[in-house]
């Protein structure tokens, strides 16, 4: 990219959180900067008052890259919309907030600590984040969670900088080269915006664009995972294994209830490794958060972070709500809120952790097959409640797998829905049973986003009577 200088025109597709963030980062430094979205909002009203020309249109309008360079695009759009296509199609450089951000890091500006992968990254980055905090850094949790890059960039007082990047904000890359990246897992998941999975995994995998036998960069990755496995061991640059078993060397794992370190100086050294925190101290429970924590623990390894500060870390870390989090226990039955689990590959987590469990899946599915997750998971199946759009295809996969399990499909989406559910899974339930929402579908067909699903279902549940009541 070249300097945004007064006078120079640059184009940015969408106003939500990034584009705005982009398009006053452009602003302050003079460029023109003209702001293109199918809808008109107080979102471009407040762009437009900050100084950028807004056109709302469903497709380019002529002349709209008359004299632009450059895009920047916001996540939601993928490689295939028109916008996108036309303006690369125009001749323009197309990059995304993220990207933009990197290209526009002064000199000695604190180096990016970068996480990727289909699940677990918001608790991964923000466990790192806590053990970088509890080494006496200045840091933060940025990027697909927290402030925009940008602002975390230019305007953030850092030593160094823990970063969710998602598979899109990735694919809006061209020079972006974390320090250190580590992917978590990679399993089927956004495939209608990235077209297939071969091209997903490409994706993702460039947050190891840094990681060559001259670029100096560390890639970290789940040795657990086969997918991920393959990858790193085609790195050619400095590579770093985890497991949720005995780690070799040059890894770290677990071994007799603790997060072991035999990769970093003293645990290279030290032959057996360095014990780093016990795994009971790992929050919200499962055995993928173990994985994440050993994630977490390997990039803040990576960066020079003390063992201690590792412990203190996790201790000190706070799950985030809709992430396996218990709601309440009535009549010995435990009704836990994991709505993040907006794929097959995030809900196996959740049921994995619990030996009896009323599911309540359901939603918009994205293409992605849920069969092979119905058929791990019968074996601690109680029940299962359905609802939203692809809920066909879950009652279907139940009926191949488990035909012995009760299922009951709730056809309503308005406001009153969640409380059928939750109703019906309180029916199934008996004490020691866990009711778990862990949807393995996107939200967007009957809520907003998964937060407000999660909320229903902790309504829903609240408003259950004891059973001494009904």
């Amino acid at each position: 990219m070249g300097e945004v200088t007064a006078g120079r025109r640059m184009l940015v597709a969408g106003s939500g959180v990034e584009g705005a963030a982009a398009t006053r980062v452009l602003l302050r430094r003079g460029a023109e900067v003209t702001v293109v979205d199918r809808v008109a909002s107080e979102r471009t009203a407040a762009l437009e008052r900050d100084g950028a020309r807004v056109v709302i249109a469903e497709a380019p309008p002529t002349g709209l890259f008359d004299g632009v360079a450059e895009m920047i695009i916001s996540p939601g759009f993928p490689p295939h919309h028109p916008l996108a296509v036309a303006a690369a199609d125009a001749g323009l450089a197309v990059y995304g907030q993220v990207e933009l951000a990197w290209r526009l890091r002064p000199p000695g500006a604190a180096p990016w600590l970068a996480v990727t992968g289909t699940n677990g990254k918001t608790t991964t980055v923000i466990m790192l984040a806590a053990m970088l905090a509890a080494a006496g850094l200045r840091t933060a949790a940025v990027g697909n969670v927290g402030e925009p890059m940008v602002d975390a960039v230019l305007d953030g007082d850092y030593d160094v900088l823990a970063v969710e990047l998602s598979a899109q904000q990735l694919y809006w890359s061209r020079d972006l080269a974390p320090e250190a990246g580590a992917i978590l897992n990679l399993a089927e998941d956004h495939l209608q915006w990235h077209g297939d999975f071969v091209t997903y995994v490409r994706d993702k995998a460039a947050i190891w664009r840094g990681c060559t036998a001259d670029g100096g960069a560390t890639a970290v990755g789940n040795l657990d995972d086969a997918r991920v496995a393959a990858l790193l061991a085609g790195v050619s640059g400095r590579t770093v294994g985890f497991t949720r078993r005995e780690p070799g060397a040059g890894e770290l794992g677990v071994r007799d209830g603790y997060l072991v370190d035999r990769a970093f100086p003293a645990g290279a050294e030290g032959g057996d490794g360095v014990r780093l925190a016990p795994v009971a101290v790992v929050r919200p429970a499962g055995e993928h958060n173990v994985a994440n924590a050993l994630a977490a623990a390997a990039l803040a390894r990576a960066y020079g972070v003390p063992p201690g500060a590792v412990a203190d870390g996790l201790r000190a870390y706070q799950p985030h709500p809709h992430r396996n989090a218990l709601v309440a226990t009535v009549d010995g039955v435990a009704y836990v809120d994991d709505s993040k689990a907006t794929n097959p590959h995030a809900a196996l987590g959740s049921l994995t952790a619990y030996p009896r469990v009323v599911w309540i899946a359901g939603g918009w599915l994205k293409g992605v097959d849920i069969d092979e997750l119905v058929a791990s998971v019968t074996d601690r199946l109680a029940g299962a409640v359905l609802l939203g759009c692809d809920r066909a295809e879950v009652a279907a996969a139940l009926a191949r797998h488990a035909p012995a399990i009760p299922v009951v499909e709730v056809a309503r989406t308005d406001d009153g829905a969640m409380g059928e559910v939750v109703a019906a899974a309180a029916a199934m339930a008996a004490p020691g049973d866990t009711v778990l929402l862990a949807p393995a579908a996107a939200s967007t067909d009957m809520f907003r986003s998964y937060v407000q699903r999660g909320e229903a279902f902790a309504r829903a549940v609240h408003d259950l009577p004891a059973r001494g009541e009904r």
